[in-house]
C-alpha cells in the first residue's frame, strides 16, 4: 500500500480511578492516536508512552518529536507492503520503540481492513476469547487494597496483580494472601529493588505467587538471573525486554521464566510476535502487559493476546476499569468468568468514536502538511 496521509492526535483522558506505582501516581492519561490513510481507508494505532520518563526514557513529547520529524517522513508517500518492511524503514532510528509502535499498529490495522479480515486472524491468533487479569495500583491503606481486590474478583478477573515498592511489599502480600488464599496473585515492583533485597523475595516464596514482575533494574538481565537462582517463585521480565534478542538473552541466562510482552515497549506487533514465537519454542509462557491504553491500543493488545503462547491472563481489563468513556464502540467488557471476546470485524474490530476523539484532543498534526 502507499502511505498517503498520516494524522497524529495527542489526547488526554481522565482516569476513572488514580493509578499509583513505585514511580508515581497518575490521574489522567496522555497518549498519541495515529491515523494512517491509504486507498480511502484508515487504520488506527496508539503510542502509549507516559507524560514523563518514568517507565522508560520515552515521553509523549519525545514520541511526538520522533514521529513528526523522523518516522513519518520515512514512510510518507512510500509503498509499504508488510510490517517487516516498515520495521526496516524505521531501522536507522535507534530505540524509540513506543514512537514506532503507534505507526506500526496503524499499519497493521489498515492492512487487515484492506484485506477484510480481523487483526487477530492476520497475526495468527487462535482464540475467540482471552483470559483477563487486573493490575491494582498502590492504595492508601491495606484495607483499601483488599476492598478493591474483592471488587475486581467479583467482576470476574482471573488474576490479580498488585504493585509493590519498599515499605509496601511483604506485609501487604501477606494480608492479601490471608484474605484470598486461593486466587492467582502476582506482584510487580517496576524495578524498585536491588539484589540487596534478595531476602525479601525469598520470603515471598511462602505466598505462592504466580510470578514476581521486574523486581530489579529496568535495564538489567544479569542480576535477575542471580536472583532467580535464589528463589522459587518465577521471575517475569518487563522493562528489560526491548527486542527479541533481549528475550533470547534473558532465557539463555535464566533471568526469568516468564516474559511480559507489551507492543509499545518492543516496537510494535511484529516484534511482539517474534518474542512470542521465541518463547513458545523455549517453553516459556508469555502474557500481554498494559500501559493504560485506550480502547484503540487495547484492541491491538487483545488481538495479540489471542496467539497461542499467551498462556497467562494479561493486564487487559475492561474499558471501564480505566475510563468512564473510552474512545471505541463497543467498549471492551469482561464476562463474569473473566473472559474478553476477541473482535472479529475487519482490522481492530471496533469503531473509533471520532466525536469523543475530537473532544479529548490536545493538539493535532496532519501529514503531508499544507
Amino acid at each position: 500500500m502507499r502511505i498517503e496521509r498520516v494524522e497524529l492526535w495527542h489526547i488526554r483522558l481522565p482516569l476513572a480511578h488514580p493509578f499509583e506505582t513505585s514511580f508515581g501516581r497518575q490521574e489522567k492519561r496522555d497518549a498519541i492516536i495515529v491515523k494512517l490513510f491509504s486507498q480511502g481507508m484508515v487504520g488506527y494505532g496508539e503510542t502509549a508512552s507516559m507524560a514523563g520518563p518514568w517507565y522508560s526514557y520515552e515521553t509523549i513529547e519525545t514520541c511526538w518529536h520522533l514521529q513528526r520529524d523522523f518516522l513519518i517522513p520515512m514512510m510518507l508517500g512510500r509503498e509499504v507492503e508488510s510490517a517487516a518492511q516498515l520495521i526496516d524503514l524505521f531501522a536507522p532510528v535507534r530505540g524509540h520503540n513506543m514512537a514506532k509502535t503507534g505507526l506500526e499498529e496503524a499499519f497493521w490495522d489498515l492492512s487487515a481492513r484492506q484485506e477484510g479480515v480481523s487483526l487477530a486472524e492476520t497475526l495468527g491468533g487462535t482464540r475467540d476469547e482471552i483470559e483477563c487479569g487486573v493490575s491494582i495500583g498502590i492504595q492508601a491503606t491495606p484495607s483499601d487494597l483488599l476492598k478493591r481486590t474483592e471488587a475486581f474478583l467479583a467482576e470476574g478477573y482471573r488474576r490479580v496483580k498488585i504493585k509493590i515498592k519498599p515499605g509496601w511489599d511483604l506485609s501487604v502480600v501477606r494480608e492479601v494472601r490471608r484474605v484470598f488464599p486461593h486466587i492467582r496473585l502476582m506482584v510487580d515492583a517496576n524495578s524498585a529493588y536491588t539484589l540487596d533485597d534478595a531476602d525479601l523475595f525469598t520470603a515471598l516464596d511462602e505466598y505462592h505467587l504466580l510470578m514476581i514482575e521486574q523486581p530489579l533494574g529496568y535495564d538489567d538481565i544479569v542480576d535477575h538471573a542471580r536472583l532467580q537462582s535464589q528463589i522459587q517463585t518465577p521471575l517475569c521480565l518487563d522493562e528489560s525486554i526491548h527486542t527479541p534478542d533481549h528475550a533470547r538473552q534473558a532465557l539463555d541466562l535464566e533471568s526469568c521464566r516468564i516474559i511480559n510482552i507489551k507492543p509499545g515497549r518492543v516496537g510494535g506487533l511484529y516484534r511482539a510476535k517474534q518474542i512470542h514465537d521465541l518463547c513458545q519454542e523455549r517453553g516459556a509462557p508469555v502474557w500481554c502487559g498494559g500501559m493504560l491504553e485506550t480502547g484503540i491500543g487495547r484492541a491491538h493488545n487483545v488481538a495479540l493476546a489471542s496467539l497461542p503462547n499467551f498462556q497467562l491472563p494479561g493486564d487487559i481489563s475492561a474499558s471501564k476499569r480505566y475510563y468512564e468513556q473510552d474512545l471505541v464502540w463497543p467498549p471492551f467488557e469482561i464476562t463474569s468468568e473473566g473472559m474478553m471476546a476477541v473482535p472479529r470485524g475487519p482490522g481492530i474490530g471496533v469503531e473509533v468514536d471520532e466525536e469523543r476523539l475530537e473532544k479529548v484532543t490536545v493538539r493535532k498534526l496532519e501529514f503531508p502538511q499544507e
